[in-house]
């Protein structure tokens, strides 16, 4: 069994810049101020059209990331409906198999200390079901049957796919305090990022 951490990969390139004038470029098609267009004019159309709530215009832009996260963090993503998604399946994914080092990884949860008696006792739970899972393979179960025992904490990876104003919707509910503790992990590391390849659309919501 192989014990990760979560994390995330975008799968493009982002050049947060030219976000911006594509994002300027349409949204003057309302105004037709096209006219108006500098080389520095996107930054401050972009910061106006967020503090007036013409949020539509950023949906013109999107990002995608590939999340390593444990399966219950993805079946909290997948409830943000306005998005794309391709997961990690269990139904296909034979983790006895050699290209996945013939045992089953799991993502250590983020609220608990290594050395505490919590994670120890959630360490010997994925071992169990490891073993579980092994033992019903062997018998003639299928993937797709034997999957019933694997964990919450299995390790699974989604790529998401989401228009810049889903991302803002996405980080402003998912790094609240009120959030999982696991899907605030993921969604500040995930926000800290898009602060630093985008200017202007995340520098509203703060990084907890």
């Amino acid at each position: 069994m192989k014990v990760v951490e979560a994390s995330f990969f975008f799968l493009d390139d982002v050049d947060g810049e030219q976000m911006l004038k594509n994002i300027e470029r349409a949204g003057r098609v309302c105004y037709k101020s096209e006219g108006r267009i500098t080389n520095g004019s996107a930054v401050d159309f972009v910061n106006r059209i967020i503090k007036n709530g013409h949020e539509s215009v950023l949906e013109h832009e999107k990002i995608s990331v590939c999340v390593i996260c444990d399966r219950g963090i993805s079946h909290e993503i997948v409830r943000h409906r306005i998005a794309s998604y391709s997961q990690e399946s269990t139904r296909y994914c034979n983790y006895s198999s050699e290209k996945f080092g013939k045992e089953i990884t799991v993502v250590s949860p983020a609220f608990w200390k290594k050395d505490c008696k919590e994670y120890h006792e959630w360490e010997n739970a994925m071992k169990y079901s490891e073993q579980a899972y092994f033992s019903l393979l062997k018998m003639g179960a299928s993937p797709q049957e034997a999957r019933g025992v694997l964990p919450n904490s299995l390790k699974t990876e989604i790529v998401m796919t989401m228009n810049l104003r889903e991302w803002r919707h996405f980080f402003l509910l998912r790094t609240s305090k009120r959030a999982h503790p696991q899907m605030q992990e993921i969604a500040n590391m995930m926000l800290r990022s898009f602060k630093e390849r985008i200017p202007i659309v995340f520098d509203d919501i703060e990084v907890n």
